[in-house]
């Protein structure tokens, strides 16, 4: 069975578009996880949102922006840990159509599954058992460790899954352990280039082979509309996730 994995869209619906495109016109995709923070940073909520709930071959789950952003939303305490980025998220919520909140708020944390006998979870980050239903008031999501085989193995200690599926942390993350294979793809909608990265993994039984690929877009328009739309903070997040001097 074939899948791809998605992660970290942030906003950023023409990088979107270009992979759902390469995916489409893939043969034997079956379908797509995508694991969390689909806004945020970028301005094209909406956009992203209808096309995401408008598939019947995507299944999500929620990040901490996305959380965030609910929490505004839903008259919820943010999280102090992101007071930085409080007037962004407010800025998101006051965009965000309504039809989209119980659609996300209805989302949840984690995926488990068996294909083909081996078992998958795909989750935004690291979240440990004591910590799965935690507001996001009270940071829920463990601390971002670099991209090592050993940090991760220690990080994901006592999970079982032969694959384990996530995002959160932008950079690509692709290692084989002895017992199972971290994979992340990368930031689909973040990225100094003009690329969105994605994942097609091939799971069998007794073998999972991954490919790394990328989309090309041209990002100018997107890359204009954050001072068109006056997104707050823009000159940061342009320059922190996009690259932009």
């Amino acid at each position: 069975m074939k899948i791809a994995v998605i992660t970290d869209v942030h906003g950023n619906a023409p990088a979107l578009k270009s992979v759902l495109h390469e995916l489409d016109q893939r043969a034997g995709i079956e379908h797509i996880y995508c694991l969390g923070d689909m806004i945020g940073i970028g301005p094209d909520t909406n956009e992203v949102l209808e096309i995401l709930f408008s598939r019947n071959d995507v299944s999500m789950i929620t990040g901490n922006h996305d959380e965030a952003v609910l929490a505004i939303l839903k008259g919820e305490e943010h999280p102090k840990s992101h007071a930085h980025a409080k007037e962004h998220h407010q800025w998101i919520a006051d965009k965000m159509d309504n039809s989209f909140i119980s659609k996300l708020d209805q989302l949840p944390r984690t995926i488990n599954l068996t294909i083909k006998e081996q078992s998958v979870l795909f989750t935004h980050y690291h979240i440990s058992k004591a910590n799965i239903h935690k507001h996001i008031s009270q940071d829920p999501f463990s601390r971002i460790v670099e991209p090592d085989i050993e940090y991760l193995k220690a990080l994901f200690e006592g999970h079982k899954e032969k694959l384990i599926c996530f995002g959160h942390h932008h950079p690509l993350h692709h290692f084989e352990g002895e017992n199972n294979y971290f994979l992340n793809p990368g930031s689909l909608g973040c990225n100094s280039r003009s690329v969105a990265p994605y994942a097609v993994v091939d799971i069998q039984r007794g073998t999972i082979e991954v490919s790394l690929e990328e989309a090309c877009y041209d990002k100018t328009s997107f890359l204009n509309s954050f001072d068109l739309l006056q997104v707050p903070g823009r000159d940061f997040l342009l320059k922190v996730f996009h690259g932009k001097q």
